[in-house]
């Protein structure tokens, strides 16, 4: 049965802004934005209070679909590292347009930069940002093929604000640019 947790009391959300170590066993808090839990005292950036649930323990969070934070640990359990992944990658794969910067991840994932950088890399074989860049491009190609944006305005549309860049990218990605992409297109 899934439990849908409670909004936090003053006292736990003021426990979860202290990251207050005295009541890691009285609760965890769960985040609705990542599906991820954790215990009062994590020391990861806090969350939007509109998107905690408060739960009596790490089992009752789990069972409503949230997976244990990879820095606090709580109840002791570890999140796989291939299911840490899987999430960052849907979450780009949401946010694309987004800033989404490495610490930006860290922050969001409940861990470390350089162990997110290290631990990705290892499970998946490539960079988040290289992974974040070719579903940027992906989607850049799929709005040339389908609006008649200008290479400028697809390169906003896709979280590139940096037009040369975009262009550089996708065709480093591509093997053209995207004027030259687009002028293929309109030969068929």
């Amino acid at each position: 049965m899934k439990m849908l947790g409670s909004v936090p009391t003053e006292l736990e959300w003021q426990a979860i802004e202290d990251n207050n170590a005295k009541v890691d066993k009285e609760f965890v808090y769960a985040v609705t934005s990542t599906k991820i839990c954790c215990r009062p005292s994590c020391p990861s950036k806090n969350p939007n209070k509109e998107n905690v649930r408060i739960y009596r323990n790490v089992e009752l969070a789990m069972e409503a679909g949230f997976r244990p934070c990879k820095r606090c640990k709580p109840g002791g359990i570890r999140l796989p590292d291939e299911i840490w992944t899987d999430q960052m990658n849907q979450y780009m794969d949401q946010n694309y347009t987004e800033h989404i910067t490495l610490q930006f991840l860290a922050d969001t994932f409940h861990g470390s930069p350089y162990h997110l950088q290290r631990v990705y890399k290892k499970a998946k074989g490539y960079s988040p940002t290289e992974y974040l860049q070719k579903v940027r491009i992906n989607k850049a190609v799929e709005l040339l093929q389908n609006t008649g944006l200008s290479v400028e305005e697809v390169g906003h549309q896709v979280g590139l604000h940096n037009t040369s860049y975009f262009i550089t990218l996708f065709k480093s990605l591509v093997g053209t640019t995207p004027k030259q992409y687009k002028k293929t297109l309109e030969g068929r």
